[in-house]
């Protein structure tokens, strides 16, 4: 009996173990759900439509501007290469592409990218309807003072734009198997970028990056006053990252930018951003 006793309360221990755990699964399983839904339904809407599109493989002239003289800009029948300068912890080398055109409201974007670098440091941003603080000299319109950033130093844009970063293909630098996805909105408070920018969580991994090199991912991005998704799909699968804006300072217009930190390189294409009719 005294065994029998014993294997009873073992069993009954057992289960309301398994039953805490599954109440602390529940709402992290019915976020991801819900979050999943919503993107799905955001995504299929009917009331998106199309302001810009570029194939990638025509003279990228024709929609973007780059800042920063050293990287460089190829088409191809593959798409858009665009190749950051090669010398690490060099400001010079380091690169960003931006669409001629500026976008309002609810946006949502997509294109495939590829990455081409080896490179085990550094990151790839996307920068989301970005504008100056206008502050002179940093006025609203950014292409107002591009000439202050032929060279790209990073501060020049977290300090002196509105806008939301993503940081992506981004790795814990010097190492092959841990990284992260995180969001940022700028401009950040003096002297305070990490903590003053951040957007909560900051998606880490370890183990396989999310991006190889030489596969290609198609990234879908959605900007809601209340919600961002990001979601990449490769041959693996499909992931998706979320932000709740509800509680940041909306940006409402603006510029879409690609930054390669110096070191880094990828392929782009077929680069579609559509607006909300009704934002």
């Amino acid at each position: 009996m005294h065994h029998k006793s014993f294997f009873l309360l073992l069993v009954l221990a057992t289960s309301l173990l398994a039953l805490i755990q599954c109440k602390m699964l529940n709402p992290v399983i019915e976020k991801k759900v819900r979050d999943s839904k919503e993107f799905s339904t955001l995504n299929k809407a009917a009331d998106w439509t199309l302001a810009f599109a570029d194939n990638c493989t025509t003279d990228w002239q024709e929609n973007w501007t780059l800042d920063g003289l050293i990287a460089t800009v190829e088409n191809n029948k593959e798409g858009m290469h665009f190749t950051a300068g090669p010398e690490y912890k060099n400001d010079a080398h380091h690169a960003v592409l931006w669409t001629k055109q500026s976008f309002m409201g609810d946006i949502k974007i997509e294109y495939d990218y590829t990455r081409t670098d080896v490179e085990n440091k550094c990151v790839n941003i996307l920068y989301v309807q970005a504008t100056g603080i206008g502050e002179a000299p940093y006025d609203k319109d950014i292409f107002q003072w591009k000439a202050l950033r032929q060279v790209p130093t990073m501060r020049k844009y977290f300090d002196n734009m509105n806008a939301l970063h993503i940081s992506y293909a981004a790795f814990t630098n010097g190492s092959d198997s841990s990284g992260y996805i995180r969001a940022r909105r700028y401009p950040a408070a003096p002297n305070n970028f990490r903590d003053s920018t951040k957007i909560e969580p900051s998606y880490e991994y370890e183990g396989q990056p999310y991006f190889k090199t030489g596969e290609i991912y198609h990234i879908t991005v959605i900007k809601t006053n209340q919600q961002f998704f990001f979601q990449l799909e490769g041959k693996e699968g499909t992931k998706l990252f979320t932000w709740d804006l509800s509680n940041i300072k909306p940006v409402t217009e603006g510029r879409i930018g690609l930054r390669h930190m110096y070191t880094r390189s990828a392929i782009y294409k077929k680069f579609k951003i559509y607006h909300r009719a009704n934002f």
